[in-house]
């Protein structure tokens, strides 16, 4: 589930993805660009971006292309700053309903859409992975009187794995929260119809109701609530479909408690879920109607840069393949899967995956494609995760820890969010962390970036915008030495970080520790030490490689 943000609800702690511009006359704390900039230089602890490109002009190094995939949910194809950075598919004709490059995916021009179906219908909301675990299982253990010690161990994993769904989808409902959002449920959907009216829009924000003076009490009811989330956020651009969905998401988990969840995506994409070799399913349609965060990560990694719009993506020479996989809900282990095999058979290097959930019943597939992405030379950066929480302890997927005992994924790298002293500490408060399974911390509070409809730019947090800004910077650095490896790149990324020397945050708890206590390396990803590195290890590598010179045979030469 892509889940960034945190929002006040009338006192209500709720997992949110709104992505935000903060408008004018809301007090900014950081400059739009603070992730990119240099502490030494700036006061703000970004990843010292201009004094990478400034190394990389000193060595005279020239560019080439990378491909980084984005598993997310869609892309706004028509932004100002994307349109020029857009993976274009050279084998495939736009628009003419064929597979041109007989890959098995037709019209993929600029990727592909895993959760849509032939007939251009696509999944935007699905339920969460706990609930759809819970009810499956819920028919075999409900009930039973069970002897743990007598199961076979396939037995015992589906048994531990009800109890655990059980509790995360029953014993962690809060009565108490879903009363309040039943009955403001309705009063807000018809107070919404009301000031759709007067503003003359479908979709509308806290800036747009600051001028508005309705007399309707729903309406004034609506528009109170909306503006509260802005200004308990920073922000005004917060939107009244955006608010919807998070209500509407919480009632359906809250639902999921008594009522098996709908086949939101089944209904859809009509494929055969249970096979993972029935993977040519979907449609083309990578905009949808959920593009949001993947058009906020992509701008992140790539946007165009020094183009005088909005704003500079980390890396220069990028295309971005947009495979969208991820509903507003929990995304399905088989679509994750195909994703990564798509991205890795079309040329992408990088990919970069902001979603995570807490049950994984599926793994093995989701393991084999990272295998398979290992195997082609493909580095998967993956976000940590917004639930304050160790990931060394609790479960978090997906990761790169075998299902089967073998081993763990050489070619993954997990971030952290990272923040400022300016914007709230430098780690943020809903990171979560291990020292274990998290291997670095990267810029993740108040990003600011490209946002679909009408090339628009805001801000965002989550490990989501920490993920694409760590795919950014690894993209960067194999433009200009293609010949590191993906094992390579994620060394260069771990050893190069800037280690913490001062004590930080605990996300969700009211501790400082030391950042090593966080994560791998206690360290924040930095592109200027990674690329020196880079530089570095690519002499060493020519140096160990040069053949010696030949020596003449010629006498008194």
């Amino acid at each position: 589930m892509i889940k960034t943000y945190t929002f006040l609800l009338s006192g209500l702690m709720i997992g949110s993805s709104i992505f935000a511009q903060t408008s004018e006359g809301v007090e900014k704390k950081a400059p739009n660009n603070w992730h990119q900039l240099d502490k030494t230089e700036t006061g703000y602890n970004g990843i010292s971006l201009n004094k990478a490109y400034d190394f990389i002009k000193s060595k005279n190094l020239k560019s080439k292309k990378v491909i980084v995939a984005v598993i997310d949910s869609g892309i706004d194809t028509l932004h100002e700053d994307l349109k020029p950075v857009m993976w274009i598919n050279p084998k495939e004709i736009p628009g003419n309903g064929k597979d041109d490059d007989k890959n098995g995916f037709v019209d993929d021009v600029h990727g592909w859409n895993f959760i849509g179906g032939k007939d251009g219908q696509n999944v935007k909301e699905d339920s969460y992975e706990g609930a759809r675990v819970y009810h499956k299982l819920k028919l075999i253990w409900d009930g039973k009187d069970v002897n743990v010690d007598s199961l076979s161990a396939a037995d015992k994993k589906s048994y531990n794995n009800y109890l655990k769904s059980k509790q995360k989808v029953v014993g962690e409902v809060n009565e108490a929260e879903i009363g309040y959002l039943k009955t403001l449920y309705p009063k807000f959907l018809a107070g919404d119809s009301v000031l759709r009216k007067e503003l003359g829009k479908e979709e509308y924000n806290g800036t747009d109701l600051q001028s508005n003076n309705t007399i309707d009490l729903n309406a004034k009811m609506a528009k109170g609530l909306i503006l509260n989330i802005s200004k308990a956020n920073n922000s005004y651009e917060i939107t009244n479909t955006q608010l919807l969905d998070e209500i509407g998401g919480q009632l359906r988990k809250a639902d999921a408690a008594t009522t098996a969840p709908k086949a939101y995506r089944n209904d859809v994409v009509k494929d055969d879920e249970s096979n993972i070799n029935d993977r040519n399913y979907g449609n083309s349609d990578i905009m949808a109607s959920t593009p949001f965060h993947g058009t906020h990560c992509s701008g992140i990694i790539g946007a165009a840069r020094n183009n005088s719009k909005g704003i500079d993506g980390i890396a220069d020479n990028v295309s971005i393949m947009m495979v969208r996989a991820v509903p507003d809900g929990d995304e399905h282990d088989k679509d994750i899967a195909n994703a990564i095999r798509y991205a890795v058979d079309n040329g992408a290097k990088i990919i970069s995956m902001s979603f995570g959930k807490d049950f994984s019943p599926e793994k093995r597939w989701v393991d084999d494609a990272f295998k398979y992405a290992d195997k082609k030379g493909v580095l998967l950066v993956h976000a940590a995760g917004n639930d304050a929480k160790n990931i060394d302890s609790s479960d978090n997927f997906p990761n790169p820890v075998f299902e089967d005992g073998s081993g763990r994924a050489g070619n993954v790298i997990t971030v952290g969010a990272s923040g400022d002293e300016k914007n709230g500490g430098l780690t943020a408060s809903f990171s979560n962390y291990g020292k274990a399974e998290v291997d670095v911390f990267a810029p993740g509070v108040n990003i600011y970036s490209t946002i679909p409809g009408g090339n628009t730019y805001g801000n965002a947090s989550g490990t989501s915008m920490a993920c694409p800004v760590v795919a950014g910077i690894s993209a960067l650095i194999l433009e200009y030495y293609p010949k590191l490896t993906a094992k390579q790149l994620k060394e260069i990324i771990e050893k190069s970080a800037v280690v913490c020397t001062e004590m930080v945050n605990k996300p969700g708890a009211d501790a400082k520790v030391n950042l090593n206590e966080l994560s791998k390396t206690g360290g924040f990803v930095n592109a200027y030490e990674a690329i020196k590195m880079a530089d570095a290890m690519n002499i060493a590598a020519n140096i160990k490689t040069a053949k010696p010179p030949v020596k003449s045979k010629t006498k008194g030469k």
